[in-house]
């Protein structure tokens, strides 16, 4: 027999309650009830597996010495020991098989205005949400009479309004008709319903159904069904008026089941004890007050403290503080498993697959931890493919990253062992061939071994492992875009709890603490924002369609949500609110709930809710005070120097110890643009290649217009086809073309000859305790009908520019070049390869040959000096250090 449910008031004292009225239940025989230590005839079914720990410690408080408990399961635990009639379908089958018949329907995609076939996934996942509420709540109904179903569908349309109806019956219908071809027998809910049943028609023993929410109608069904046989006692909560703390009843009617006597409260209105409010000027303050608070609980004994995490973002911040603190917070809320890192790897390798080889997604997928974690010397191994790439400009594909690699055998044979591993990703498949070609990538590229040592990892390599024997009898096809889209959902549904090491601190979501009671509570988000909180809209039904149909309307969640608020406040003796009181400079307004508790207090002459300050704990350190940095390494002194390493130690010293005695260095910016640097390069090479030819070949002045146009457009044509933009650099040459070509003839006819182009020398200058190499390619040299040399460097600057430069004297490039001509150099010259008035031409370094000696014992001056232990002090200038890849380093700022 099904009696009336036994309502108990929320309170710490629920489940003592619920123990005393198991004991003196007319359930138990009356030789249980005088001995009170046999319970075993007794089914108790609570909702969670915490309750059944809390239930079995209450028993234990209130019956002195041993016992046998009843038995106590939650409804998934019993029902699991009823075997299905047959295997129902996964979700992820479900999921699928219902894309694939969506995605044959055109008129689906333009209805949703989905681009794609994979747009439709989401809308595949809404459609059986609404059909699994719908069959929760029309299946009881449906199994007594067959028409019952299409009579309250037709009664929920008719509440539509007449434009409504129009509008929605394309889609309404589409949900209907999907509905109902999932009440098979693989459906999973009515196989639950099957099971439910089941045990009713076999009940031995008489049932305690706790609970805080009523139950929904396959329950209520499930109730009466077991009554017939046997007896039932309904456990809950008690939302009479008489039993909710007045203040909480007149703030919040809603939660009360007798909205008339509320209005006779306000005499019994009074401010709750142990309430208080922490309003904080910032999401960091918010956390760091947090924390504090439940420090300072802790060392006052409280053994049992909830954190109910309203915004997971201050939540989490104050998880990362306690766990600084060493204060390990046990997590129930359970983060999506896509936030891992484990997840993110798999989302890494999909999104090189899908871009071929794109560098910046291949380098963040080689970092991965999970990725050849065996391999030894796997970090200096990536270091070197993406210097090697970032150096080449390498924008991605995988034949063009192995060709760059091919001075590199084993990095190109790491990359070609992932690219041919990327290959199988192809055509269409199964989702059991998807799942086996997935599964081989993982075990080949060495990431499942070290999935499994990690327990985020781990319920990545079971969520695969769960999704291919879920797939193995479907034979559906889908594309490697439709897999990566299921992988993706799969990664943002499923929940991943962290292993807990302290049950000291909880941290859980509000209905988390239903029939829950705690020393402390702290309750994080308690903003307009956050508390309540916001509610997904579901498409196609209305409320007054979910309510006909009853489904849950958006009041009735909005009141089972305060309803999970005021319990928490009524369980618990002391509980602080929390919320950022200001954000982004703007006031934020507190949650609306407490706004009314507010107000109920003031109307009845109440004293407010008192505030709640913690002192953040402080460590006075001692200041330090920071100089000029001005290291001495003798022994790092470099062997070899180039033109720019000396400008460098010339520069600032310290950007020299960095970049050339340490060997630290910027890496290359990856640019899918041509930069100034790489039309410098273009042009060396076409004149390289132009004049060599004018030498060798001796060609005609009225030719070399069609020959430097010819060479030019060989190099220059090549680069637009790996990259248009390099038009624009082209149409610059062709500008300066011409002029250049003058200046050339001109100087030819004044006696010079072009000897050489973009050739490396080395020369070594020695003082008597060391010797330094200079090394470095020179761009040109000439050479005149007497015999005279001169040294010319190319620069993609204006004639003015350049002779402003070589008055300043800063770049000591010719002079350097000088040096290692080693003194078969006569003359030094900038060629300006920019337009000036429409002219271009060259600017000759002045004094050249005291320049050359004043460089030579600069050099090895400062080559003893650094040998010597002289301190290499950051004294660049502004203009230096902004540009500098080592300012970081030398911290200049802070002295």
């Amino acid at each position: 027999m099904l009696s009336n449910p036994l309502l108990l008031k929320s309170s710490a004292n629920f489940w003592p309650e619920v123990a005393s009225a198991l004991l003196q239940s007319a359930l138990l025989d009356k030789d249980a009830q005088q001995s009170s230590r046999d319970m075993s005839a007794l089914r108790v079914v609570v909702p969670t597996f915490t309750h059944i720990q809390q239930l079995k410690m209450a028993l234990a408080a209130q019956i002195d010495g041993s016992f046998i408990p009843p038995r106590i399961v939650t409804l998934s635990g019993w029902l699991s020991l009823v075997p299905p009639s047959k295997k129902p379908l996964s979700d992820s089958d479900r999921l699928m098989s219902l894309y694939a018949e969506l995605r044959q329907h055109a008129w689906l995609k333009k209805l949703f205005i989905a681009r794609r076939n994979t747009d439709l996934l989401p809308l595949a996942q809404t459609i059986l949400k609404l059909s699994d509420e719908l069959t929760q709540s029309q299946l009881p109904s449906l199994r007594i009479a067959p028409d019952a179903a299409e009579v309250r569908w037709q009664a929920a349309l008719a509440q539509l309004p007449l434009n409504a109806k129009h509008v929605l019956s394309d889609e309404s219908q589409l949900v209907w008709t999907i509905w109902k071809s999932q009440l098979d027998g693989n459906d999973a809910i009515a196989q639950r319903y099957a099971q439910m049943m089941q045990l009713a028609e076999r009940a031995e023993e008489p049932l305690v159904w706790i609970s805080p929410l009523e139950p929904n109608e396959m329950e209520q069904a499930f109730l009466q069904a077991y009554g017939k046989h046997q007896s039932v006692l309904p456990i809950t909560l008690d939302w009479r008026v008489s039993s909710v703390n007045a203040v909480y009843a007149s703030a919040w009617p809603e939660v009360v089941d007798a909205l008339d006597e509320v209005k006779e409260l306000s005499s019994e209105i009074v401010t709750p004890n142990g309430l208080s409010l922490c309003a904080a000027k910032s999401m960091e303050e918010e956390a760091q007050q947090g924390a504090q608070t439940i420090l300072n609980w802790l060392q006052a004994g409280k053994s049992q403290v909830a954190i109910i995490s309203q915004d997971r973002v201050v939540a989490r911040r104050m998880r990362a503080l306690l766990e600084r603190a060493q204060v390990f917070v046990t997590d129930e809320t359970g983060w999506k498993l896509s936030t891992t890192r484990a997840a993110a790897v798999i989302v890494a390798w999909f999104d090189v697959i899908t871009n071929r080889a794109e560098t910046i997604g291949l380098l963040d997928f080689l970092k991965s931890p999970y990725l050849f974690s065996a391999h030894a010397n796997k970090t200096a191994q990536v270091m070197a493919i993406e210097i090697a790439l970032r150096r080449a400009n390498v924008l991605g594909g995988w034949e063009l990253v192995v060709d760059t690699l091919s001075s590199m055998p084993k990095q190109a044979q790491l990359i070609a062992q992932i690219a041919e591993q990327a290959k199988r990703f192809t055509g269409r498949k199964t989702l059991s061939d998807w799942m086996t070609v997935t599964t081989s990538a993982l075990e080949v590229l060495e990431m499942r071994s070290s999935m499994a040592t990690d327990a985020a990892g781990l319920q990545v390599l079971e969520m695969l492992d769960a999704m291919q024997q879920d797939g193995e009898a479907s034979t559906h096809t889908y594309s490697f875009s439709e897999w990566r889209s299921l992988v993706s959902m799969q990664l943002e549904t499923t929940e991943f709890v962290p292993p807990s090491r302290d049950q000291r601190v909880v941290m859980m979501p509000l209905n988390g603490a239903r029939l829950r009671s705690f020393d402390a509570v702290l309750v994080v988000g308690a903003d307009a924002d956050h508390l309540p909180s916001q509610l997904n809209e579901v498409l196609f039904f209305s409320n007054a369609v979910r309510r006909e149909l009853g489904l849950a309307t958006r009041e009735q969640l909005h009141c089972e949500q305060l309803r999970d608020f005021v319990e928490v406040l009524s369980a618990n003796d002391e509980v602080v609110l929390s919320w950022q009181a200001h954000k982004d400079g703007e006031p934020n307004p507190i949650s609306p709930w407490i706004a009314r508790l507010q107000l109920a207090l003031a109307r009845s002459g109440s004293a407010e809710l008192p505030q709640h300050h913690v002192e953040i704990s402080t460590q006075r350190l001692t200041a330090t005070p920071t100089s000029m940095p001005g290291p001495s390494a003798p022994q790092l002194i470099p062997a070899k120097l180039s033109a720019s390493g000396y400008n460098s130690l010339v520069a600032c010293p310290y950007q020299f110890f960095a970049t050339r005695m340490l060997g630290l260095s910027g890496l290359d910016e990856l640019s899918d643009m041509p930069e100034k640097r790489d039309y410098g390069d273009w042009l060396h090479q076409i004149l390289k290649i132009y004049h060599e030819t004018l030498r060798d070949q001796k060609t005609d002045l009225t030719q070399r217009e069609i020959l430097l146009k010819e060479i030019s457009e060989k190099i220059l044509g090549a680069e637009q086809e790996k990259n248009a933009a390099a038009l624009a650099y082209y149409v610059r040459w062709q500008k300066v073309m011409p002029a250049y070509l003058v200046w050339a003839n001109e100087r030819e006819a004044q006696g010079w000859r072009f000897e050489f182009g973009e050739q490396w020398l080395e020369r070594t200058l020695t003082w008597p305790d060391g010797t330094i190499t200079l090394h470095g390619r020179v761009d040109r040299i000439d050479v005149h009908d007497n015999g005279e040399r001169a040294v010319l460097d190319y620069k993609t600057q204006s004639h003015t520019v350049l002779n402003a430069k070589i008055k300043l004297k800063e770049d000591h490039q010719l002079a350097f070049y000088g040096l290692l001509s080693d003194g078969q150099v006569n003359a030094a010259h900038y060629v300006a390869l920019e337009l000036t008035r429409g002219k271009t031409g060259d600017v000759a370094a002045p004094d050249y040959d005291a320049w050359l000696l004043a460089l030579d014992a600069q050099i090895k001056d400062g080559m003893q000096a650094i040998a010597g232990g002289a301190p290499l002090f950051a004294t660049g200038i502004e203009s230096i250090c902004q540009f500098c890849d080592v300012r970081g380093l030398c911290r200049k700022g802070t002295w």
